[in-house]
C-alpha cells in the first residue's frame, strides 16, 4: 500500500519562505511523476509543480521563479520550496505521485500567507 506524508505547511507572512515535503513509502517502484496540487477555499484544485522520474520539471505561470520543486535525498520523495510568497498562494497543497501507473495522493497540508 503506497502512502504519501506531507509536512512543511504553515503561516508566514507575504514575502516569507515555506517548505514542503513529500514521501511515498510502499512501492518497490521509483517515481513516474510526482508533484504537488494546491485548492483555495471555493476554487478547484490546480497544479502547482511537478517534477518527472528524469528530472525535468514544470509550473504553474503563477509560482515560475517563486518555486522549485526538487528530489530529495530519499528515494521517492520531492520537496517544494516557497519563496516570496503571496496570500494568493493560500491553500491546501496535496502532493501526488504517480508509481508504476497509478496515482496516489497525500492528505494535504495548509499553507497560509497572511498579507
Amino acid at each position: 500500500q503506497v502512502q504519501l506524508v506531507e509536512s512543511g505547511g504553515g503561516l508566514v507572512q507575504a514575502g516569507g519562505s515555506l517548505r514542503l515535503s513529500c514521501a511515498a513509502s510502499g512501492s518497490m517502484f521509483s517515481f513516474n511523476v510526482m508533484g504537488w496540487y494546491r485548492q483555495a477555499p471555493g476554487k478547484q484544485r490546480e497544479l502547482v509543480s511537478i517534477i518527472m522520474g528524469g528530472g525535468r520539471t514544470n509550473y504553474a505561470d503563477s509560482v515560475k521563479g517563486r518555486f522549485t520543486i526538487s528530489r530529495g535525498d530519499a528515494e521517492n520523495t520531492v520537496n517544494l520550496q516557497m519563496n516570496s510568497l503571496k496570500p494568493e498562494d493560500t491553500g491546501v497543497y496535496y502532493c501526488k505521485a504517480i508509481i508504476n501507473g497509478r496515482d496516489y495522493w497525500g492528505q494535504g497540508t495548509q499553507v497560509t500567507v497572511s498579507s
